[in-house]
């Protein structure tokens, strides 16, 4: 692992960015945002599963001002700290939604500068986010680049995402405003791991890194494990969505995966389960998979062993903190590296749970 990417810091809401802080966890709801009491809902829902930070669609006036209402009916029973989860509005081209959104209480804009047209327009957005002390995300979407780039470089290139994003920020940083974030995305690896890499040797503005339209969890899991955990394992990223077509509590489940697996943060329970062969004498794949569904919802960091053998399964076992190491028809369960008895196969599910749960 690389030393991370030292960049600024900025706030949003309660959540510091960049600076050394924490990488935060974010999504985006999938609800109609004008539909104020199913978006609250499934925010209270990302809360609960580890969101950190919420961004909502604001195509139209009606959702701006639903913005409001929504942060209202936000408990913040279950927030960690009892502050409110930080919610940032999603604008493209229209200034006026961007000052209503701020009007109802958001904590951050994700709009581009450049798009949002004549010049007085942008300095009203600017000089409210100011006032308010709301910082922007300058999202640069190599699907929707600038027609003039895609002429000089003939198709969305790192180099255009970068070019891109020092536009928007060139916009920003003249009317004397640096509460800034970007984000550099392409639904090719390749293409946004350099862009990343590029702008990172460049600026030090706080990077929110992912990969675009990564697809169903089928592809998409593999896509952004494998293009965020290269940015991450350089050093460079500071807040992070897992974009997945699928209900936004799995896009927070496979962001801390992420995270847990490069040993950045820990988060809920990381299980480690052998492929299974010939030696397997119990039902391994099916212990595994119901394993990983009793635990799911879990958040305490804990690591689980669900080994189907004496060739490796001892040894796992005893490095988890809780472990089964499979037998003929039963097996043997661990805790804190040490065996605590043998346990008949149907047996098992139950007795590892009841150690886990205490």
């Amino acid at each position: 692992m690389a030393v991370r990417r030292k960049t600024r810091t900025i706030q949003v809401g309660n959540i510091a960015i960049g600076g050394g802080n924490p990488i935060s966890v974010q999504s985006m709801t999938k609800t109609d945002t004008r539909d104020v009491k199913a978006t609250a809902k499934q925010i209270r829902a990302l809360e609960k599963a580890g969101c950190e930070i919420i961004r909502l669609a604001v195509p139209d006036m009606d959702a701006a001002k639903a913005l409001g209402k929504i942060k209202s009916q936000i408990s913040s029973r279950i927030s960690r700290d009892k502050s409110q989860i930080p919610l940032i509005a999603d604008i493209h081209f229209d200034w006026r939604l961007a000052l209503e959104a701020i009007k109802q209480g958001v904590d951050g804009l994700r709009i581009n500068p450049g798009n949002i047209g004549a010049q007085w327009k942008v300095k009203e957005v600017v000089s409210a986010a100011k006032d308010k002390k709301i910082p922007i995300r300058i999202g640069v979407n190599a699907g929707s680049l600038e027609k003039e780039l895609l002429q000089k470089y003939g198709h969305p290139k790192p180099e255009a995402l970068v070019e891109s994003a020092e536009g928007h920020i060139n916009i920003l940083e003249d009317m004397d405003f640096r509460d800034i974030k970007v984000s550099l995305k392409a639904s090719k690896v390749p293409t946004t791991v350099e862009a990343y890499r590029l702008f990172s040797k460049k600026h030090d503005y706080p990077l929110h890194v992912g990969i675009s339209e990564a697809g169903p969890p089928s592809t998409g899991i593999i896509k952004s494990s494998v293009g965020i955990g290269i940015l991450l394992s350089e050093g460079i990223g500071d807040t992070l969505r897992v974009s997945l077509t699928a209900e936004p509590a799995e896009e927070i489940r496979v962001a801390y995966g992420i995270l847990k697996t490069l040993g950045i943060r820990e988060r809920g329970a990381e299980i480690i389960s052998c492929p299974t062969c010939g030696r397997c004498n119990i039902d391994l794949r099916g212990l595994a998979k119901k394993v990983e569904a009793k635990l799911r919802n879990i958040d305490s960091p804990v690591t689980v062993a669900v080994m189907g053998c004496v060739v490796n399964g001892p040894g796992e076992a005893r490095e988890a903190d809780f472990g089964i190491a499979g037998g003929k028809k039963r097996g043997l369960l661990f805790k804190k590296g040490k065996v605590i008895r043998q346990v008949k196969e149907e047996e098992l599910l139950d007795a590892l749970l009841d150690e886990i749960k205490g």
